[in-house]
């Protein structure tokens, strides 16, 4: 009798335990595989993996490199639940709408389509093929190459050529009279909303006047715009300011930000950056004289090399070598200790300004370390950076040859 019982006791139990053991190793169609070592895995491996592995690192308890593991989760209990990814929290984590974590850690968001990846995984039962634990060396290969990771971070829509769109077909012409208006009247079509009715003539040139010049328009300048039956004088009037010095003033303020312009290098002594003005007055100049942004940027970077500089007739100025004045405005140690470690912070700064207000990239966050987000590698940072310490701080003679003879 006992025999019996107990032989009842294991075939129930095996019968309990059988349906745990195929949840954990599913049957999984080329269809799915396909879709995991596509769309899940490449995620994984370079997002998850320096964090969640089951060879060195499992922050949180979890491992996400075999499927043992990520079935199990891990100290906050199971990251999956297959075919309920809103009950997931790793869906949660990684839609940053979880008590937990926002995933992954110390990154940006996961693109939306990746994120749909992962949910349409989760749904379909989150079928894993990794049922053997990696190895350190296993999992090294897993991770892809700094040129794969480089070469797909280039296919950025930031990083293509710009390129002419042909403008969307709107059935409102006495509204749309250019290109411009055309995207502008698509989109308020696609969220059901009317355009505005047209400005007022005072009203219109309020507007350009403060986001030229950040002034109001004067009285005269009203009273003849208003008068005015010139098809054109809107134009004209855009044309007058742009020409404008308020104008130059505005926007070389805006130039001046992206370089951290500043009249002293900082800390306890705040000594002063001699010839400051200078640099800020060379932009005013060059932004009222229209002088093309690529010219500047030649002037920014190698100014005083230029074997034919740009010069200023009516002052007798080198224009051009005033240009790189820009990289004296740095932070700049009191009581300077370790004068080589002074010199590396001073040019990684300028690397990081230059690179910030020219490219609109964080090359400085490559300084340790391939980038993390951007297509910018140690490498390029370090060539970078080979350029900018090859300056010497000094102060130059910036009048013409003429005005000194």
């Amino acid at each position: 009798m006992r025999r019996s019982i107990c032989c009842v006791v294991i075939l129930s139990l095996w019968a309990l335990s059988s349906p745990v053991v195929l949840a954990e190793n599913p049957t999984i169609t080329e269809a799915q595989r396909e879709f995991f070592e596509k769309k899940i895995r490449p995620v994984l491996a370079e997002q998850c993996y320096d964090c969640h592995n089951s060879t060195n690192k499992k922050k949180g308890g979890l491992a996400l490199d075999w499927s043992q593991p990520l079935r199990k989760g891990g100290d906050s209990g199971e990251v999956i639940i297959p075919g309920n990814p809103d009950e997931s929290l790793l869906i949660q984590s990684i839609r940053h709408q979880a008590e937990v974590e926002d995933m992954p850690d110390k990154a940006p968001k996961l693109v939306d389509s990746v994120i749909a990846d992962f949910t349409k995984w989760v749904s379909m039962g989150a079928p894993d093929p990794r049922h053997t634990q990696p190895t350190s060396t296993s999992l090294e290969k897993e991770v892809r190459s700094w040129d794969d990771v480089r070469n797909d971070r280039k296919k950025w829509w930031s990083f293509q050529p710009i390129t002419s769109p042909e403008p969307p077909k709107v059935n409102k012409a006495d509204w749309s009279h250019n290109p411009i208006d055309a995207f502008v009247y698509d989109r308020l079509k696609q969220q059901e909303l009317l355009p505005s009715d047209l400005a007022d003539s005072h009203t219109l040139l309020r507007r350009v006047s403060l986001v030229l010049t950040g002034l109001p328009p004067s009285p005269d300048d009203v009273a003849t715009f208003t008068s005015n039956k010139d098809p054109k004088r809107y134009e004209k009037y855009v044309d007058t300011l742009l020409g404008s010095k308020a104008y130059a003033e505005r926007w070389a303020r805006h130039w001046m930000d992206w370089y951290r312009y500043s009249e002293s290098h900082g800390s306890e002594g705040d000594p002063s950056i001699a010839f400051a003005q200078q640099y800020r007055d060379y932009l005013i100049r060059a932004l009222e004289q229209d002088v093309p942004y690529d010219q500047l940027m030649i002037e920014h970077l190698a100014g005083d090399l230029l074997a034919k500089p740009r010069l200023n007739h009516e002052t007798h100025i080198n224009e051009s070598a005033i240009g790189p004045a820009h990289l004296r405005m740095n932070p700049f140690g009191y009581g300077v200790v370790d004068a080589y470690q002074e010199l590396v912070a001073f040019t990684d700064n300028q690397v990081d300004v230059v690179s910030k207000a020219t490219m609109a990239l964080t090359v400085s966050c490559a300084r340790c370390h391939d980038h993390k987000f951007d297509p910018v590698s140690q490498k390029d940072y370090t060539r970078f950076y080979g350029v900018m310490i090859s300056n010497r701080p000094a102060t130059i003679v910036v009048d013409s040859q003429e005005k000194q003879r």
